[in-house]
């Protein structure tokens, strides 16, 4: 997929979204704060994650739901099963699979280390080399 100035600017606007979300989501978690803090804060750093890929090479979903994310980024990144299940099925937790009867569930203490888990896993598949090279092509002045 061609990347674009637009694309890397989003994708840079994004990734530094995901990884400041990400590390407020693990504080939030040390200081022993609500475990629902822990994984709303935890699942908006997911989300950017995987914008910030489908930036960084091009693709856009169709939606910014875990599923449709996850259609996206899977076409362009090798991204473990399990990996890819354990996020779609968040879009379960947080009851956005239907519109007309939206459901935000109650996360239990599990969900919250779950959530930074996938995270954690997610941030590792960003590639430094394409980043680099994206970064190269669209030098911002």
């Amino acid at each position: 997929m061609l990347v674009t100035e637009t694309d890397v600017e989003a994708f840079e606007e994004n990734y530094r979204d995901a990884l400041g979300y990400h590390r407020r989501a693990e504080q939030f978690l040390r200081q022993k704060q609500r475990f629902s803090l822990v994984f709303n804060v935890g699942s908006v750093a997911l989300e950017r994650y995987l914008v910030a890929l489908c930036h960084l090479y091009g693709v856009m979903p169709l939606n910014h739901n875990y599923i449709c994310l996850m259609n996206a980024v899977e076409t362009v990144v090798d991204v473990p099963k399990e990996l890819n299940k354990e996020i779609r099925s968040l879009d379960f937790i947080f009851g956005i699979c239907s519109l007309d009867d939206y459901f935000h569930g109650t996360p239990k203490p599990e969900d919250s280390i779950r959530v930074l888990t996938m995270c954690e896993q997610v941030r590792q598949l960003f590639d430094q080399t394409k980043i680099s090279l994206a970064r190269a092509a669209y030098v911002q002045g």
